[in-house]
This record gives C-alpha cells, structure tokens and sequence, in this order.
C-alpha cells in the first residue's frame, strides 16, 4: 500500500469504471467550486481517453517522508543525509524540523495530506486551505504544482541531482532517477524526487491536477 499520483486522471480507463468515473467527475466538480469562492478560475481540462494519463506513478509513503525531511534540512541550510543512514533518534529530531516548517505554512511539499488531494498548475503564491465545508480531498489543502516543481529543484542539489540553470531535466536522466539502485543511500529520496518532478512536468504541460490517491 502506497501513495499513487496520476496527471490526466479522468483520461486513465484503467483506474474509472463508471462508478470510479462518477466519483473522480464529483470529487473535481467539487474542487472547481471550492476553488471559484477563492476567486480561482480553473478547472480540469477536458478528457480525452485516447491519450490515456499523462502520468502515472507512486512511491510509498515513507518515501514522501524521507523527500520531505531531506527539503527542510536544505532549506535550513544543513547538510542533507540519507534517511537510511541515521538512527531513529535523528531522524525523530529531523522530523521535529519538519513539524516547525510545516507551521510556517508556506512550503507546497510539505502542506499537503499524505494520500489524497490536488496539486494545480496554478501560480499560488501559498498553499491553500480550503474550508471542510467544501469536501476537497486531502483536507482541503491544495497545492501548485509550478511551486512545488520550483522546491523540487531547490531541493536538487542536496541529493546529488543536477538540472539545467532552468531548472529542467532531461527526460532520460528522469528515467535513470527512477531507476536508482537500490545500493544508492539515497534511493528512497531520488525515487520520490523524479515522481514528483515527473508529475508537474506533465500538470504544467498539460494543464491537468496531479491527483494524490
């Protein structure tokens, strides 16, 4: 059991029969009017099932875990460990470092439900916190997938990971990220890493909500 993440949701046959169909079309119906009473104007684009997801992909949650610890060492400006290679009692500290930058409310990876919810391919500024009145998936917390791209790439270096000055990554370095050996200390960020990164490549692209499940 993990996190699943898919761009192009409602073009995914495999993953909407007609009642997953129904669910997804009212869980975005939803979300475009939460979004409209924040004065947003967006909403998913048409389907078109002979193109099929965008993206599809996962990684488990402990994977999303470890990503984000290894940002908020970064963004601290400290030295950037593998998660793997400290003790319990450090990587409890860690995520005590985690739990205060979560607080400032600004970081798009870090405010955003483990298993559910959006990313849009919307400029905001913050994430958003929708009201529980709204229903929107991932308790109500909705992130930008352009932001959230920009902290990868913040984040890219303290794993080894060089894009170009801006910010891009070849799609064949993309696929050998994916394919990180397990040996790598940092396979578990690395892997999350390219997932993510993956994801808002194809929201930005394509207008579409990466969708968390």
């Amino acid at each position: 059991m993990g996190l699943s993440i898919t761009v192009g949701l409602l073009n995914d046959p495999a993953r909407n029969d007609p009642e997953g169909w129904d669910h997804h079309v009212a869980a975005f119906t939803r979300l475009d009017r939460a979004l409209a009473r924040q004065g947003i104007d967006w909403r998913e684009p048409d389907t078109d099932p002979a193109a099929g997801a965008l993206h599809a992909g996962g990684m488990p949650y402990s994977y999303l875990g470890h990503l984000r610890r290894a940002f908020v060492l970064r963004l601290r400006g400290e030295a950037v460990t593998p998660a793997r290679s400290v003790s319990a009692a450090e990587y409890a500290r860690d995520q005590e470092k985690v739990q205060d930058e979560l607080t400032m409310f600004s970081s798009h990876l870090l405010c955003h439900a483990d298993h559910a919810g959006y990313y849009l391919p919307v400029d905001l500024a913050e994430p958003l916190f929708l009201p529980a009145q709204d229903r929107v998936p991932g308790h109500g917390m909705v992130g930008s997938s352009r932001r959230l791209q920009s902290e990868l790439v913040r984040l890219a270096p303290g794993l080894g990971i060089r894009p170009d000055e801006d910010g891009t990554l070849s799609r064949a370095r993309l696929a050998e990220l994916v394919d990180t050996p397990d040996s790598d200390p940092f396979e578990p960020e690395k892997y999350a890493w390219a997932q993510l990164y993956a994801a808002c490549r194809a929201s930005i692209t394509g207008g579409h909500a990466i969708v968390f499940g």
